[in-house]
């Protein structure tokens, strides 16, 4: 089995899908795409992504897209160990938290954007900046670059995004039941949310584990599991 994976380090969905491999113990083939320099725009890239986007996992010289979509089809061609749930039931549930988890992907970019790309843009003129965005494809991220290097998001937008995240986080405290969020079995449940949970304890809101114990304990079980410190959750801020 031949599996190549091009991510970048701090990319959420890359995360998500570095730990997911880790979990299976699969062997892989890694190559980091840098995002400042716009690299996942390149044409070389976009041949294997057409959005532009990462991760992308290439097997046996096919490649996929979509961080959950990926870890669905590894689970299906390496079923040990079993990280999607048994019951057909919990499996819909899954895929519902899922979705709703990567659904607050923009409430987390506000705050990750202004780390590196938001300042890297707002160093351009606005011909190089207009110039930069022609590579990127999809006209809702071009609007989402210019917000973020012009008109960087106010306090109260920040304070918006931190509560919708933080309101995930309340729904997990009443979910997880023997330590896992659907199931009561660690699967892609857990492995889905963690890229979130990781940017909110590190920066968007550190105390959000005072009040809600079952989230500290999920979390604690989580990262001492062997997968995590390879799946290479390092420092988003440095």
């Amino acid at each position: 089995m031949s599996l190549v994976l091009y991510h970048s380090p701090k990319s959420s969905a890359s995360r998500r899908v570095r730990l997911f491999l880790e979990e299976k113990g699969l062997s892989y083939e890694a190559h980091v795409i840098n995002l400042a320099t716009q690299e996942q725009h390149s044409e070389a890239y976009l041949k294997i992504n057409p959005m532009g986007v990462v991760p992308t996992l290439v097997h046996d010289g096919r490649p996929l897209h979509e961080s959950s979509t990926i870890c669905e089809y590894l689970d299906a061609i390496q079923p040990d160990p079993p990280l999607l749930p048994d019951a057909p039931y919990d499996q819909a549930m899954m895929r519902n938290w899922v979705r709703y988890v990567d659904g607050l992907i923009t409430n987390l970019i506000r705050f990750n954007w202004r780390h590196g790309m938001a300042a890297r843009a707002a160093k351009m003129s606005e011909t190089e900046f207009e110039e930069m965005l022609k590579s990127v494809p999809s006209e809702e991220r071009k609007e989402a670059w210019r917000r973020a290097a012009r008109n960087p998001y106010t306090d109260a937008e920040l304070d918006e995004a931190r509560e919708n995240l933080l309101a995930m986080m309340d729904r997990m405290e009443a979910m997880i039941d023997n330590g896992a969020l659907i199931g009561g079995r660690y699967g892609l449940a857990d492995i889905a949310t963690a890229p979130f949970v990781r940017r909110i304890e590190e920066e968007i809101a550190p105390d959000a584990f005072a009040t809600r114990p079952k989230c500290r304990d999920w979390w604690q079980r989580l990262t001492s599991r062997p997968a995590y410190p390879r799946a290479d959750f390092g420092p988003f801020v440095e």
